[in-house]
């Protein structure tokens, strides 16, 4: 059986987001330090995340479009768990824990709360990239914080485009992605920025 350019784009889209996180972490974690990361940004991530996997879920949309998901917030969680360590407030965890999986089920509670939130993710989604952008200016040091998982993060938003053209064509979706793809752009071209900033220091 022949792969289409449909299945190209899943498959490419698992397979980076399997490892999305991975480079953050391994920068983190070598560093023992999450100078330049925003606690904020990943939280507005992972609130963003989880109410754009509740809404596909929640209209039955195919597996194929959302199954990075999953995969995504618990690599994010484990990143979470990381900075909160390194910036010695662990004992938040469990706060941010009660919070999102209250949340995950409040969303669905009635048909409008979770179109509401659907609509209101892109703009949280957006928040969380202009606040990592916010502290990279301020700093204006891209510290710990990893290229390559924001131009990862910006290759699956233009794959998902494609796909749920293909797919669902769900116009709320399709104005996530394109939000999204273009500012993975911009954080990632500060981020390059910054670093290129502090070699010729």
């Amino acid at each position: 059986m022949a792969l289409t350019l449909l299945d190209v784009a899943h498959w490419s889209t698992w397979a980076v987001c399997a490892v999305i996180k991975v480079p953050q972490l391994a920068a983190v974690l070598q560093a023992a330090s999450a100078r330049g990361l925003s606690v904020s940004s990943l939280l507005l991530e992972l609130a963003g995340l989880i109410v754009f996997l509740r809404y596909q879920i929640y209209y039955g949309y195919p597996l194929q479009t959302y199954l990075e998901y999953p995969i995504i917030i618990a690599q994010d969680v484990i990143l979470l768990l990381c900075i909160l360590h390194f910036y010695g407030k662990t004992k938040r965890a469990l706060f941010f824990a009660v919070i999102f999986l209250g949340g995950w089920y409040m969303l669905t509670l009635r048909k409008w709360i979770i179109d509401m939130a659907m609509n209101l993710c892109t703009f949280v989604s957006a928040a969380s990239k202009l606040v990592q952008l916010w502290c990279l200016w301020q700093t204006k040091d891209s510290g710990e914080v990893s290229a390559l998982t924001w131009s990862m993060s910006a290759y699956t938003c233009a794959t998902r485009i494609f796909t749920t053209l293909v797919t669902t064509n769900d116009l709320a979706v399709l104005i996530r992605f394109i939000t999204m793809l273009i500012l993975n752009i911009w954080v990632t071209a500060t981020i390059l920025y910054y670093r290129k900033t502090k070699k010729t220091d």
